[in-house]
């Protein structure tokens, strides 16, 4: 028993370590959550007697929970996306717990990216790049040498490059951005939108698996204008938040989360759009912090 409290407080230790780990491998929280209570249930059916560094241990452990969950994760119709599953914080701050979550610039722009590596590849990279875990111990957890899992990382690396919108920076400024797009496509302002749209902006919008018209990317700021306009006909209750660490909003529709959307502002213009609209993920999400 006391073996066994021992663990648990070790356990507990290294827990946020945990879920970050978890959560940049899955782009969703309540998955990460299951990874890391998987994580705990091997481990309280191992011996680690022989184990020196039982946060090294746990952090490969959970990689590997996380790498057969997103193997076993079932395919979308051919170029539907999959957007991740936000961190949504009230507009006044981020709590400890997400700000240690967030770290390390684990923005929607990376995660976005990281949905669309391999599961090997996005292993390779987290655990490596992010963790500082060696190859020689990432290599039997993907089933390759250590020479081919530094391939791995280095082709997600070359993909990733450039995806780092640092959460945090600016918050005054990107709310005052976004603000001024909702009112734009509120008021159903087309000149007012492409005023703050950049001309290269990208929208992408993860409806579910099920919705009629798939999920896809929107390129170009008239076609993102209008699809703005079309949005704004549904007569939502947008709700000012931060998702990772950004300004964004939750909209609400007759009392219930309708979607969750996240921005990238850069020099003074949206670049990017991020809206989560499947109603099954979003029933996962923790809104609950907007409540208080």
């Amino acid at each position: 028993m006391q073996e066994h409290n021992l663990l648990a407080e070790q356990f507990e230790a290294n827990r946020i370590h945990l879920r970050a780990v978890a959560y940049r491998m899955l782009g969703s929280m309540s998955e990460a959550d299951d990874a890391v209570q998987e994580a705990w249930l091997r481990l309280s059916r191992s011996d680690t007697s022989g184990v020196e560094n039982l946060g090294g241990w746990l952090t490969t452990v959970v990689g590997r929970v996380c790498l057969d969950m997103l193997r076993s994760r079932k395919s979308r119709r051919e170029g539907d996306l999959r957007l991740p599953e936000p961190i949504v914080s009230r507009e006044g701050g981020i709590d400890p717990e997400h700000e240690a979550l967030l770290a390390d610039s684990v923005g929607l722009a990376l995660l976005v990216v990281l949905e669309t590596l391999t599961p090997a590849e996005r292993l390779a990279f987290v655990l490596h790049d992010t963790f500082a875990v060696p190859f020689d111990e990432i290599a039997p957890i993907v089933g390759r040498s250590p020479a081919a899992s530094r391939q791995l990382a280095s082709r997600a690396r070359r993909r990733v490059r450039g995806a780092t919108d640092v959460p945090g920076t600016d918050l005054a400024r990107q709310r005052e951005v976004v603000n001024a797009f909702l009112a734009a496509a509120r008021d159903g302002d087309f000149g007012a939108l492409l005023a703050v749209l950049d001309p290269d902006v990208v929208l992408r919008a993860d409806l579910g698996p099920l919705a009629m018209d798939g999920s896809r990317a929107v390129r170009g700021a008239e076609a993102v204008a209008g699809q703005a306009l079309t949005y704004s006909r549904l007569d939502l209750l947008m709700q000012p938040a931060l998702i990772n660490g950004t300004a964004g909003y939750v909209s609400m529709r007759d009392g219930e989360p309708f979607s969750v959307g996240g921005f990238t502002v850069r020099n003074g213009k949206v670049v990017a759009i991020y809206i989560l609209a499947d109603p099954a993920r979003l029933s996962r999400l923790d809104l609950s912090v907007l409540d208080d």
